[in-house]
């Protein structure tokens, strides 16, 4: 007999009770059980760590729960400033990366989404909404560009072809992150039926409400599941050793250790294989700028 519980993980010590978590909340969680059950749930004490995603055993209250442990994970999606960590995902199998023709994007957000998702070990994917607005879709796919090549990108719109993303949705754990007023949450609803709320654009930022307040995880299918997160204005990489960086783009790696120098900072430094590889066009030199901007912020400069 399989004595292999939920997730793949053996059963909960007696007493407890085995989840994942659809929802968080701060310091709240709602956790779905095997039998549908939706449990809202707190964890012991001050215990943080926690985030939509996540395999939990917990203590039934009678009106809620409490989370006992958080069971190990195949992956976490997180952003952290100089005090904190920001949970956003955990279990993830693809990180889409969703932008749109209009609003503009700012590229070094999704430079850093990008690395936090190589960081986390996470395959990306770039998703270009609206691409029904065809004044717009080739200046926002020639802005995109600077990421081709490294990263597949998808075009879509949610009003009316969003099927078209379901085959890369199959058997993944996916989590959409990027600015707010994408479309993430109205692709959420096309694709599951759910009601997430929604919001306008505003035309005199160009930038989008904030309608998504909380990570919440939705099921697809018996095997896959697409989590929405919280529209994002900035992310941090405190969490990354600046010395670690360089390895979180994908286009540096070939010339990585090519270097004159070991501890090659990829700034001014003779001989840098990568700065080589940017200006001889092996890849987009724009993508050595965003490593410098990461760079810079974690106050690595030379």
């Amino acid at each position: 007999m399989n004595d292999r519980g939920a997730g793949g993980f053996p059963p909960p010590p007696p007493g407890l009770v085995r989840g994942r978590v659809v929802a968080a909340y701060g310091r709240r969680f709602t956790v779905g059980t095997a039998d549908g059950t939706r449990i809202d749930c707190v964890t012991r004490g001050k215990r943080g760590g926690v985030a939509c995603g996540d395999w939990v055993d917990l203590a039934s209250t009678g009106d809620g729960g409490v989370i006992e442990q958080v069971l190990p994970r195949s992956s976490l999606l997180y952003r952290a400033d100089s005090s904190q960590e920001k949970l956003i995902a955990a279990n993830v199998t693809q990180v889409l990366v969703m932008v749109a023709v209009w609003p503009g994007w700012d590229e070094d957000l999704i430079a850093r989404c990008l690395v936090a998702a190589e960081h986390a070990g996470v395959r990306a994917r770039l998703l270009l909404n609206k691409a029904d607005m065809a004044d717009r879709r080739a200046g926002a796919r020639q802005a995109l560009g600077v990421f081709e090549g490294a990263y597949p990108i998808t075009e879509l719109s949610v009003l009316n072809g969003p099927h078209l993303l379901r085959p890369l949705l199959q058997d993944e754990v996916s989590v959409l992150v990027g600015p707010s007023g994408v479309g993430k949450s109205s692709l959420v609803n096309a694709l599951t039926g759910a009601q997430a709320a929604t919001g306008e654009v505003s035309k005199a930022l160009d930038s989008g409400r904030h309608t998504t307040t909380h990570a919440r995880f939705y099921p697809l299918d018996e095997r896959s599941a697409l989590i929405d997160s919280p529209g994002m204005q900035v992310f941090g990489m405190h969490a990354i050793a600046p010395e670690r960086l360089a390895e979180q783009f994908p286009e540096f790696r070939q010339a990585l250790g090519q270097c004159r120098f070991r501890d090659c900072r990829h700034l001014h430094e003779p001989d840098c294989a990568v700065v080589q590889a940017a200006d001889n066009g092996t890849f987009d030199p724009r993508r050595l700028g965003h490593y410098r901007g990461i760079l810079a912020g974690l106050g690595q400069r030379r």
